[in-house]
């Protein structure tokens, strides 16, 4: 036999908010990655340009896009906690 559900999740108010801002990011990701590829596609003796510390455009945009990526999701993670906590006030009878 099967059970239902072990706990009551509700709607979730904050639903339009995370979904808006997890498009948003993407958007901006995808543009800044695009620009990775367009370089790597085109120009790519670009990517041997030294930058900073020895290390080479490739190395740099790589990692850049590595460390965007690990910055957006936590900045992703913060503001959608956030929202979750002022949107979904505990109803009458729910217990948390």
């Amino acid at each position: 036999m099967a059970h239902g559900p072990a706990t009551n999740w509700g709607t979730d108010n904050a639903s339009e908010f995370k979904t808006k801002m997890g498009i948003k990011l993407f958007l901006i990701y995808c543009f800044i990655y695009s620009g990775f590829v367009a370089i790597n596609t085109f120009l790519p003796k670009l990517m041997e340009l030294k930058i900073v510390f020895g290390l080479n455009l490739a190395c740099v945009y790589g990692f850049g896009l590595i460390i965007l990526a690990i910055i957006m999701g936590l900045t992703y993670n913060a503001a959608c906690s956030k929202a979750e906590t002022s949107m979904n006030k505990p109803e009458k009878g729910d217990r948390q």
